[in-house]
Protein backbone atom coordinates (compact mmCIF):
# COMPACT_ATOMS: atom_id res chain seq x y z
CA UNK A 1 0.00 0.00 0.00
CA UNK A 2 1.23 3.62 -1.36
CA UNK A 3 1.96 5.80 2.01
CA UNK A 4 0.31 9.58 1.26
CA UNK A 5 3.19 12.04 1.02
CA UNK A 6 3.09 14.94 3.53
CA UNK A 7 5.00 18.36 3.74
CA UNK A 8 7.43 18.18 6.56
CA UNK A 9 10.94 19.88 7.09
CA UNK A 10 13.88 17.75 7.74
CA UNK A 11 16.92 19.85 8.56
CA UNK A 12 19.85 16.86 8.01
CA UNK A 13 17.94 16.31 4.65
CA UNK A 14 18.32 19.96 3.91
CA UNK A 15 21.95 20.11 5.21
CA UNK A 16 22.57 17.60 2.40
CA UNK A 17 21.22 19.31 -0.28
CA UNK A 18 23.10 22.50 1.23
CA UNK A 19 26.43 20.60 0.67
CA UNK A 20 25.81 18.83 -2.70
CA UNK A 21 24.79 22.41 -4.04
CA UNK A 22 28.08 23.57 -3.23
CA UNK A 23 29.70 20.59 -4.86
CA UNK A 24 28.06 20.55 -7.88
CA UNK A 25 28.85 24.86 -7.82
CA UNK A 26 32.84 23.92 -7.29
CA UNK A 27 32.10 21.18 -10.23
CA UNK A 28 30.94 23.65 -12.49
CA UNK A 29 33.35 26.29 -12.58
CA UNK A 30 36.40 24.64 -10.44
CA UNK A 31 35.99 21.56 -12.32
CA UNK A 32 35.17 23.27 -16.15
CA UNK A 33 38.29 21.47 -17.37
CA UNK A 34 37.56 17.88 -15.79
CA UNK A 35 35.92 17.17 -18.62
CA UNK A 36 33.92 13.54 -18.08
CA UNK A 37 34.53 13.83 -14.69
CA UNK A 38 33.05 17.59 -14.41
CA UNK A 39 29.85 16.07 -16.58
CA UNK A 40 29.13 12.67 -15.64
CA UNK A 41 29.99 12.48 -11.89
CA UNK A 42 27.81 16.38 -12.14
CA UNK A 43 24.64 14.31 -13.43
CA UNK A 44 24.91 11.66 -10.83
CA UNK A 45 24.94 14.37 -8.31
CA UNK A 46 22.59 16.29 -9.66
CA UNK A 47 20.07 13.35 -8.92
CA UNK A 48 21.36 12.68 -5.65
CA UNK A 49 20.68 16.37 -4.83
CA UNK A 50 17.26 16.83 -6.57
CA UNK A 51 16.36 13.81 -4.16
CA UNK A 52 17.17 15.71 -0.88
CA UNK A 53 15.69 19.02 -2.28
CA UNK A 54 13.01 17.19 -2.44
CA UNK A 55 13.51 15.29 0.52
CA UNK A 56 13.77 18.36 2.21
CA UNK A 57 10.32 19.50 1.89
CA UNK A 58 8.18 15.94 1.37
CA UNK A 59 7.57 12.96 3.76
CA UNK A 60 7.73 10.00 1.43
CA UNK A 61 9.17 6.63 0.77
CA UNK A 62 12.72 6.70 -0.64
CA UNK A 63 11.52 5.01 -4.39
CA UNK A 64 9.29 7.57 -4.70
CA UNK A 65 11.45 10.57 -3.91
CA UNK A 66 13.85 8.73 -6.23
CA UNK A 67 12.18 8.17 -8.97
CA UNK A 68 10.84 11.75 -9.03
CA UNK A 69 14.33 13.07 -8.93
CA UNK A 70 15.36 10.90 -11.45
CA UNK A 71 11.95 11.81 -14.42
CA UNK A 72 13.57 15.53 -13.10
CA UNK A 73 17.04 14.69 -14.89
CA UNK A 74 15.28 12.85 -17.35
CA UNK A 75 12.61 15.93 -18.48
CA UNK A 76 15.86 18.52 -18.28
CA UNK A 77 17.27 16.26 -20.95
CA UNK A 78 13.95 15.73 -23.45
CA UNK A 79 13.89 19.64 -23.14
CA UNK A 80 17.06 19.90 -24.30
CA UNK A 81 16.78 17.17 -26.91
CA UNK A 82 12.94 19.29 -27.50
CA UNK A 83 15.66 23.12 -27.72
CA UNK A 84 17.90 21.14 -29.92
CA UNK A 85 15.22 19.72 -32.44
CA UNK A 86 13.41 23.34 -32.41
CA UNK A 87 16.41 25.73 -32.83
CA UNK A 88 15.77 26.89 -29.53
CA UNK A 89 18.50 28.79 -27.48
CA UNK A 90 18.79 29.69 -23.84
CA UNK A 91 19.92 33.37 -23.88
CA UNK A 92 21.00 33.33 -20.25
CA UNK A 93 24.80 31.48 -20.34
CA UNK A 94 23.91 30.73 -16.08
CA UNK A 95 20.89 28.88 -16.74
CA UNK A 96 22.65 27.34 -19.70
CA UNK A 97 25.25 25.98 -18.27
CA UNK A 98 22.69 24.52 -15.07
CA UNK A 99 20.40 23.00 -17.50
CA UNK A 100 23.09 21.97 -20.19
CA UNK A 101 22.53 22.80 -24.29
CA UNK A 102 23.19 19.62 -25.74
CA UNK A 103 20.92 15.83 -25.01
CA UNK A 104 23.18 13.18 -24.28
CA UNK A 105 22.45 9.53 -23.91
CA UNK A 106 25.42 9.46 -21.13
CA UNK A 107 23.57 12.28 -19.21
CA UNK A 108 20.52 9.80 -18.84
CA UNK A 109 23.05 7.06 -17.63
CA UNK A 110 24.57 9.27 -15.74
CA UNK A 111 21.10 9.99 -14.03
CA UNK A 112 20.25 5.88 -13.56
CA UNK A 113 23.77 5.83 -11.68
CA UNK A 114 22.15 8.74 -9.35
CA UNK A 115 19.27 7.29 -8.65
CA UNK A 116 21.18 4.11 -7.88
CA UNK A 117 23.27 6.14 -5.67
CA UNK A 118 20.27 7.02 -3.89
CA UNK A 119 18.84 3.87 -3.14
CA UNK A 120 22.14 2.59 -2.07
CA UNK A 121 22.69 5.50 -0.13
CA UNK A 122 19.35 5.57 1.96
CA UNK A 123 19.76 1.17 1.54
CA UNK A 124 23.21 1.98 3.43
CA UNK A 125 21.72 4.41 5.84
CA UNK A 126 18.62 2.20 6.99
CA UNK A 127 20.91 -0.97 7.61
CA UNK A 128 23.06 1.48 9.59
CA UNK A 129 20.44 2.60 11.89
CA UNK A 130 18.65 -1.43 12.26
CA UNK A 131 22.28 -2.63 13.46
CA UNK A 132 22.48 0.79 15.89
CA UNK A 133 18.92 -0.06 17.22
CA UNK A 134 20.08 -3.91 17.52
CA UNK A 135 22.94 -3.37 19.86
CA UNK A 136 22.52 -4.46 22.83
CA UNK A 137 22.58 -1.41 25.73
CA UNK A 138 24.67 -1.95 28.76
CA UNK A 139 22.29 -1.79 31.52
CA UNK A 140 22.71 1.02 34.68
CA UNK A 141 23.82 0.78 37.62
Amino acid sequence: MIRAMRWRFDPLSLAWAVALFVLLVLLATVGARWGWVRSFFGDVLAVVWVYFVFKTAIGARVLPLAVAALCVGCAVELGQYLASVWHLRISNRALRIVLGSTADWWDVLAYVFGFAAVLALEGLRGAFSAFKAARPRASAP
